[in-house]
C-alpha cells in the first residue's frame, strides 16, 4: 500500500529546542544536532528545551532545505529552525518510514522549505507489520555492520597517528 508521508508523520517546529549558545564543549551533556553530514554540531550545557528521545521513543529530524534525514534515539538540541522533528503517528512503525524515506529524491536546487510543500505529499510504500519488520531487520544488520567498521577504521586511525608520532615525531 502506498501512503503519504504527512499521513504516517507529525512534525513539530523546533523553536524551543534551539540551542541558546553556541559555546560548544565536549564535556557538556546535551548535543547540538543537524540533519546534515555534520550531524552533531558540539555539545550544550543548556538545561531546558531538550527535545526527549530514547530506543523506545524514535523521532527523525529532517532538514527543511536539504531533506537530509537522521533516525534520532537520543535526547537533543538543534542549531535552526531549519529542521523539522517528524514524530510518527499512533501506531506508525518510523524506523520503516526512515528507511523508506532514504529511497525519495525530490529536487532542492530551489532555497525553500521542503517538507510541507512537497517532501511530507511523497508516498512510500508500507507494508503490514510482518513485512516491515523483515524490511528493518535487514537495514538494522546492515547498519550495526557500518557501525563496527566505523568504529575499527577510527581505531586504525588512532593507530597511524601513534606510529607516525612515534616514528616521525624527531626532538632537536
Amino acid at each position: 500500500m502506498q501512503i503519504e508521508l504527512g499521513q504516517l508523520l507529525d512534525y513539530i517546529q523546533p523553536t524551543k529546542y534551539i540551542v541558546s549558545s553556541e559555546q560548544y564543549d565536549d564535556s557538556y551533556n546535551t548535543p547540538v544536532l543537524t540533519a546534515g553530514k555534520t550531524f552533531i554540531l558540539g555539545y550544550t550545557n543548556d538545561e531546558s528545551g531538550i527535545y526527549e528521545c530514547s530506543p523506545n521513543n524514535e523521532v527523525i529530524l529532517f532538514d527543511d532545505f536539504t531533506t537530509a534525514s537522521r533516525l534520532i534515539d537520543f535526547n537533543f538540541k538543534v542549531k535552526s529552525s531549519a529542521c523539522k522533528i517528524l514524530v510518527p503517528k499512533p501506531g506508525v512503525d518510523i524506523r520503516y518510514v526512515f528507511y523508506a524515506m532514504k529511497m525519495i529524491k525530490v529536487n532542492t536546487d530551489s532555497h525553500k522549505r521542503y517538507w510541507i510543500s512537497i517532501y511530507s505529499k511523497q508516498k512510500i510504500y508500507y507494508p503490514d507489520e510482518c513485512e516491515r519488520n523483515k524490511i528493518k531487520k535487514i537495514f538494522d544488520e546492515i547498519n550495526e555492520l557500518i557501525d563496527i567498521n566505523r568504529r575499527k577504521i577510527s581505531l586504525y586511525e588512532e593507530l597511524i597517528d601513534s606510529k607516525l608520532n612515534e616514528y616521525f615525531n624527531f626532538k632537536e
